[in-house]
């Protein structure tokens, strides 16, 4: 078995995946106008298993306060159909054919409250993210530093870099959250 070898770029790797997670996730938090990212959290029930929403239809927004929804296959509508309100983003679409329409409305100052609170869980979900790679990589530091692979001096200046990386991702985190949410509390 080849020993495990420690790389701070790829934990630096993995904690920017959690960011860049968090970044998709707030660009589907809307902001009162109709953006295609706005259904990117959407999963849709097709065929035994849930599948991301631009899988089984094509999104697109005619008009600024409207998304249109061109489901492919007509069997899928009422899924689709159930997998956005079940999104809890406050859309209801309008059916017809296979085409949904779904009228953006406009934000008032208790829905903009949920979405600031929305936007919190995916922050907090990120900043556990970047924790959980930390801790691996100070568990791998640890058991390197035990079996003799390192010394205790390589460990120490691994470990100030590891948690230096961690708390460069969780100010990001921080910022993308602060201005998500004052975009959204904007009227």
């Amino acid at each position: 078995m080849a020993a495990a070898s420690f790389e701070i770029d790829e934990i630096k790797r993995r904690m920017n995946g959690a960011v860049s997670v968090l970044k998709t996730e707030l660009g589907g938090l809307r902001t009162g106008r109709a953006s295609v990212n706005l259904l990117e959290p959407v999963n849709v029930e097709a065929y035994g298993s849930h599948m991301p929403l631009n899988q089984v239809a094509s999104v697109t927004v005619p008009e600024p306060r409207m998304l249109s929804v061109q489901v492919w296959d007509k069997s899928m509508v009422g899924a689709v159909e159930r997998g956005i309100r079940e999104a809890n983003l406050g859309l209801n679409p309008i059916i017809e054919g296979q085409l949904l329409r779904i009228p953006i409305p406009e934000l008032n100052a208790e829905r903009r409250q949920e979405l600031v609170k929305v936007g919190h869980k995916y922050a907090e979900q990120a900043r556990i993210a970047v924790r959980h790679v930390r801790r691996d990589g100070l568990d791998l530091l640890k058991k390197l530093e035990k079996d003799g692979d390192i010394t205790e001096d390589d460990e120490r200046r691994n470990s100030d870099a590891v948690q230096k990386a961690t708390d460069q991702a969780i100010g990001e985190i921080d910022q993308l959250l602060a201005t998500k949410e004052k975009e959204i509390t904007q009227v």
